[in-house]
């Protein structure tokens, strides 16, 4: 079942998806420093951030395999089978 957050992060254009992923680092960067020196009163912001970016970054990386030609996808499956073994 989709989050929320998710569902929200796939109705942005790309470049909205680019600017909320550095606003959202930034944020983070900035919590967690202020987490280090003072202490923050839910440190679980923290984690909520990470997995903010990384959602973000999975919808910018899905984006980019939908975007890809079909030679493109071609030679990412063979890399891939190359790793596999």
């Amino acid at each position: 079942m989709a989050t929320k957050k998710y569902l929200e992060i796939q109705e942005f254009k790309d470049e909205e998806l680019l600017n909320e992923l550095k606003e959202t680092e930034k944020q983070y960067l900035k919590l967690q420093f202020d987490h280090s020196v003072k202490g923050i009163d839910n440190p679980l912001l923290l984690r909520d951030m990470r997995r903010d970016i990384a959602r973000i970054n999975t919808e910018i990386r899905k984006r980019e395999l939908n975007n890809m030609s079909e030679e493109e996808l071609k030679t990412r499956s063979k890399i891939r089978a190359r790793r596999r073994k």
